[in-house]
Protein backbone atom coordinates (compact mmCIF):
# COMPACT_ATOMS: atom_id res chain seq x y z
CA UNK A 1 0.00 0.00 0.00
CA UNK A 2 0.91 3.59 -0.71
CA UNK A 3 -0.30 6.22 0.92
CA UNK A 4 -0.07 9.74 -0.04
CA UNK A 5 -0.88 13.32 1.84
CA UNK A 6 -0.64 16.66 -0.34
CA UNK A 7 -0.63 20.15 1.42
CA UNK A 8 -0.23 23.38 -0.93
CA UNK A 9 1.81 25.84 0.56
CA UNK A 10 1.42 29.48 -0.66
CA UNK A 11 4.05 31.98 1.39
CA UNK A 12 1.21 33.56 3.14
CA UNK A 13 0.25 30.09 4.38
CA UNK A 14 3.59 28.84 5.53
CA UNK A 15 3.32 26.28 8.08
CA UNK A 16 -0.67 26.05 7.51
CA UNK A 17 -1.99 22.15 6.44
CA UNK A 18 -5.49 23.14 6.06
CA UNK A 19 -7.13 21.94 2.77
CA UNK A 20 -4.53 18.63 3.15
CA UNK A 21 -5.87 16.12 0.46
CA UNK A 22 -5.28 12.48 0.73
CA UNK A 23 -4.75 9.39 -2.22
CA UNK A 24 -3.87 5.65 -1.71
CA UNK A 25 -3.24 2.49 -3.97
CA UNK A 26 -2.85 -1.06 -3.18
CA UNK A 27 0.81 -2.30 -3.81
CA UNK A 28 -0.15 -4.06 -6.94
CA UNK A 29 1.46 -4.36 -10.16
CA UNK A 30 0.20 -1.31 -12.91
CA UNK A 31 -1.43 0.83 -9.85
CA UNK A 32 -0.65 4.40 -10.43
CA UNK A 33 -0.90 7.49 -8.06
CA UNK A 34 -0.92 10.78 -10.13
CA UNK A 35 -0.08 14.35 -8.96
CA UNK A 36 -0.71 17.37 -10.85
CA UNK A 37 -3.50 20.02 -12.20
CA UNK A 38 -5.50 18.18 -14.41
CA UNK A 39 -8.43 16.67 -11.76
CA UNK A 40 -9.14 14.04 -14.96
CA UNK A 41 -6.01 12.33 -14.80
CA UNK A 42 -4.70 13.34 -11.15
CA UNK A 43 -5.95 11.73 -7.36
CA UNK A 44 -4.15 14.86 -5.46
CA UNK A 45 -5.05 18.16 -7.80
CA UNK A 46 -3.10 21.31 -7.15
CA UNK A 47 -4.58 24.84 -7.97
CA UNK A 48 -5.58 25.15 -11.31
CA UNK A 49 -3.40 28.59 -11.42
CA UNK A 50 -0.54 27.13 -10.17
CA UNK A 51 1.37 27.17 -13.18
CA UNK A 52 5.09 25.58 -12.14
CA UNK A 53 2.97 22.29 -11.40
CA UNK A 54 2.26 20.63 -14.54
CA UNK A 55 -1.10 19.15 -16.02
CA UNK A 56 0.64 15.53 -14.92
CA UNK A 57 3.62 16.59 -12.60
CA UNK A 58 4.03 13.45 -10.90
CA UNK A 59 3.88 9.76 -11.19
CA UNK A 60 4.27 7.08 -8.71
CA UNK A 61 3.82 3.51 -10.04
CA UNK A 62 3.92 0.21 -8.69
CA UNK A 63 6.32 -2.24 -10.07
CA UNK A 64 5.86 -6.01 -10.56
CA UNK A 65 8.06 -6.53 -7.38
CA UNK A 66 5.16 -4.24 -5.33
CA UNK A 67 8.27 -1.24 -4.98
CA UNK A 68 7.11 1.81 -6.01
CA UNK A 69 8.78 4.30 -7.99
CA UNK A 70 7.92 8.08 -8.30
CA UNK A 71 8.76 9.86 -11.75
CA UNK A 72 8.82 13.78 -12.61
CA UNK A 73 6.85 13.94 -16.00
CA UNK A 74 8.50 15.95 -18.00
CA UNK A 75 5.80 18.87 -19.32
CA UNK A 76 5.45 21.28 -22.28
CA UNK A 77 8.04 23.62 -21.50
CA UNK A 78 12.34 22.48 -21.81
CA UNK A 79 13.14 23.95 -19.04
CA UNK A 80 10.55 23.68 -15.56
CA UNK A 81 9.37 26.10 -13.43
CA UNK A 82 9.80 24.20 -10.25
CA UNK A 83 12.45 21.50 -8.28
CA UNK A 84 11.64 18.64 -7.21
CA UNK A 85 13.22 16.42 -4.36
CA UNK A 86 12.45 13.82 -2.18
CA UNK A 87 13.14 13.78 1.26
CA UNK A 88 13.23 10.64 3.65
CA UNK A 89 14.77 11.41 7.02
CA UNK A 90 17.45 13.76 6.91
CA UNK A 91 18.36 12.60 3.61
CA UNK A 92 17.32 15.06 0.87
CA UNK A 93 17.47 13.99 -3.32
CA UNK A 94 17.07 16.21 -5.91
CA UNK A 95 14.98 14.39 -8.70
CA UNK A 96 16.26 15.40 -12.41
CA UNK A 97 13.58 16.72 -15.00
CA UNK A 98 11.90 13.79 -16.29
CA UNK A 99 13.91 11.29 -13.72
CA UNK A 100 12.50 8.71 -11.39
CA UNK A 101 14.02 7.10 -8.32
CA UNK A 102 12.37 4.11 -6.59
CA UNK A 103 10.95 4.72 -3.23
CA UNK A 104 12.11 3.10 0.18
CA UNK A 105 9.56 0.17 1.34
CA UNK A 106 8.56 0.64 5.05
CA UNK A 107 9.88 4.21 4.73
CA UNK A 108 7.68 7.38 5.22
CA UNK A 109 9.08 10.54 3.48
CA UNK A 110 7.90 13.58 1.25
CA UNK A 111 8.17 14.63 -1.28
CA UNK A 112 8.21 19.11 -2.55
CA UNK A 113 7.73 20.74 -5.11
CA UNK A 114 9.05 24.66 -5.59
CA UNK A 115 8.43 27.30 -7.64
CA UNK A 116 11.13 29.02 -8.60
CA UNK A 117 9.44 31.79 -9.43
CA UNK A 118 7.40 32.67 -5.91
CA UNK A 119 7.23 31.57 -2.53
CA UNK A 120 4.84 28.41 -2.90
CA UNK A 121 5.49 24.48 -2.52
CA UNK A 122 3.56 21.39 -3.03
CA UNK A 123 4.33 18.89 -0.38
CA UNK A 124 3.19 15.23 -0.92
CA UNK A 125 4.27 13.12 1.78
CA UNK A 126 4.08 9.43 1.11
CA UNK A 127 4.19 6.24 3.42
CA UNK A 128 4.45 2.92 1.83
CA UNK A 129 4.61 0.02 3.59
CA UNK A 130 6.46 -2.62 3.85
Amino acid sequence: MLELTMATVSGADAGATAGMLMADAPSEPGAVLRVGRDASACRLVTPEDWLFVSRVHLEFVCGPDGGWRLTWLRGSQSDPSSEVRLVVGEYAQPLTYGGSVGLPRGAAGEVVVVDRTGPRSVNVGFYHEA
